[in-house]
């Protein structure tokens, strides 16, 4: 069983500051692709960010140059830093990881997601 805990989301006004973080626990092997999504009310689920397990790093075109994804790989967590914030930024965001298990299964794995609002 993999449990993926996220935090940080809250109220900001527009162009403030938000630090999500997820951490991983429970029977994991190795973490390969980490993501960020968000789906704002009455939208669908979108990718935000995604961080490969050697570093590598994609954004969609509406967040670049105001987010960056990081993770602590000994810590199983992933951060999304989010800058210059906007109101359509306002969404449930998401965090996903395929886990490799302690039983070498693959598993994808979702949080329970975190409230970000932006008030203009």
């Amino acid at each position: 069983q993999v449990q993926l805990v996220e935090s940080g989301g809250g109220l900001v006004q527009a162009g403030g500051s938000l630090r999500l973080s997820c951490a991983a626990s429970g029977s994991i092997f190795s973490i390969n692709a980490m993501h960020w999504y968000r789906q704002p009310p009455g939208k669908q689920r979108e990718l935000v960010a995604a961080i490969t397990g050697g570093g590598r790093r994609n954004y969609a075109d509406s967040v670049k140059g105001r987010f960056t994804i990081s993770r602590d790989i000994a810590k199983n967590t992933v951060y999304l830093q989010m800058n210059s914030l906007k109101p359509e930024d306002s969404a449930v965001y998401y965090c996903h990881a395929v886990v490799v298990t302690g039983a070498l299964n693959e598993h994808d794995s979702w949080g329970q997601g975190t409230q970000v609002t932006v008030s203009s």
